[in-house]
Order: C-alpha cells, then structure tokens, then sequence
C-alpha cells in the first residue's frame, strides 16, 4: 500500500505519505492524482496555519506505520 488521496475538496486535498517524502514529492504525487488546475498548483499547508487548528504540518497516520497525513491548498 502506498501513498494514497484521503479527501478532496473545491480548494484543497489531503495526502497519505510516507513520512519520509521531501515537500515536492508530496506536491508532486497530489499534482499527478488530483491536478490542482490552478497557475500555482497545490502547496502545503504549513505550521502554524489556522486552518490546521493547531494540528501538525505532518500529521502522523493512526492506521499505518511511517506515514503521515499532509493537507495542501490551491
């Protein structure tokens, strides 16, 4: 099982990856499963954020072992 979209929305998506992947091997796979359609693509959503309400940046996954949770907006 590998990287996987976990849910979509108008502006924004989350990921599953392996904890391990760098920033544009996240925007990289979100790009080519989800095209984002916009000038400037998807980015992550960073620490700190509002949106994330307090959570992390990489989040990591309760159902599997070395992978985390990553939201990106258009």
């Amino acid at each position: 099982m590998g990287a996987e979209v976990t849910r979509t929305g108008g502006l924004n998506m989350q990921v599953c990856v392996p904890a391990t992947w760098n920033d544009e091997q996240i925007i990289g796979f979100a790009e080519s499963n989800n095209p984002c359609g916009t000038t400037h693509g998807w980015g992550i959503r960073r620490e700190g954020s509002a949106s994330l309400a307090g959570m992390p940046e990489r989040n990591p996954c309760s159902s599997r072992d070395g992978y985390v949770h990553v939201m990106l907006d258009a």
